[in-house]
């Protein structure tokens, strides 16, 4: 991913968008009050989700066609079936620019109530970058490093999430979707990002059967100590309904990490999902100090930043018809 707004945008779209960033809010909040005796934040436990950070930490960085990719999806698959769910691994290849040989790629969709057609999605990437390009260190690039935060915290939301969600009483199905080569990345001018988000919306855009997708929510970097998500600009500005459904959604459960403002606009798997017509929006940590360093470790990430995000989705899920 790539920060894309200079001082000057950001003061820009501050300046639209946000006369206050809560404006409309106080209609919806009044709008909510009578589902909230029957609607409930989820009881996610953060800490077992840390143990899922730690365990695809445990399998090594999981670059995307790498023997360690594969284990980590044999344990997502393992897990998800455990839980009575069935797995669908999206199949292709994708080539680099900067790389001699074309690479198999899977994206892995998890389906809850498959037989809704009006559904929501709940996405991640899941492979990690092959170069820790944010060391000022030039000679530690190429140093393995585990991608913590960015890459698994995703993955261990969705795998904690994945526990409740046979007991949350939603109305439209769900689908989790874990991307595959948003960070196949070697040379960030000459490459191409977002591999897995491009094709699963592309596949859904071209099937005539395509299910009625009302919403999309990225997670990126959600487990970072001190997390602090604003609203992300292309959120914003894209898929302004939604952005303001969660955000508001964040001040009603006491959810301090989602903060009323707005942030910068970030080219995220987001983005490919917007194109095709999906509202989507992307929760993201932008300030996160270890983003592609080798301090991206378990020991830097916590689970509060996690349990504020279930507090939010369970009840956007909930409200979702």
């Amino acid at each position: 991913m790539k920060r894309m707004l200079s001082i000057v945008g950001l003061l820009a779209l501050t300046w639209v968008v946000a006369l206050p960033f809560y404006s409309g809010q106080e209609k919806k909040r009044d709008e909510f009050a009578g589902d909230r005796a029957k609607e409930q934040a989820l009881a996610f436990d953060g800490e077992r989700a840390m143990g899922y950070i730690k365990a695809v930490c445990d399998l090594g960085p999981r670059m995307s066609g790498t023997p360690a990719m594969t284990k980590q999806q044999e344990l997502i698959t393992k897990h998800f079936e455990g839980l009575g769910c069935k797995v669908r691994a999206q199949k292709f290849d994708a080539k680099q620019a900067t790389q001699k040989k074309a690479v198999g790629m899977t994206n892995l969709i998890v389906s809850f109530f498959p037989d809704r057609n009006r559904r929501v999605i709940l996405c991640s990437h899941y492979d990690t970058r092959p170069i820790a390009d944010q060391e000022a260190d030039q000679r530690k690039w190429r140093d393995p490093f585990l991608s913590a935060n960015d890459g698994g915290s995703g993955v261990a939301f969705m795998m904690e999430l994945g526990k409740h969600m046979k007991d949350l009483p939603t109305k439209v199905g769900v689908d989790f979707v874990f991307f595959d080569g948003e960070e196949y990345i070697f040379d960030k001018d000459r490459d191409q990002y977002f591999f897995g988000s491009k094709h699963f919306a592309q596949a859904w855009k071209n099937d005539p059967d395509r299910p009625n997708y009302l919403g999309a929510v990225l997670l990126d970097m959600i487990a970072g100590k001190g997390a602090r998500f604003p609203a992300e600009g292309y959120s914003l500005e894209r898929s302004e309904k939604l952005c303001r459904e969660l955000w508001g959604i964040a001040e009603e459960v006491r959810a301090p990490a989602f903060a009323q403002e707005v942030g910068d606009r970030v080219l995220d798997d987001h983005i490919q999902l917007q194109f095709v017509g999906i509202p989507a929006v992307d929760i993201i940590d932008f300030s996160y100090k270890h983003w592609h360093r080798l301090s991206d470790v378990p020991a830097n990430c916590s689970p509060d930043g996690m349990e504020q995000v279930a507090r939010v989705l369970s009840v956007w899920m909930q409200r979702v018809k």
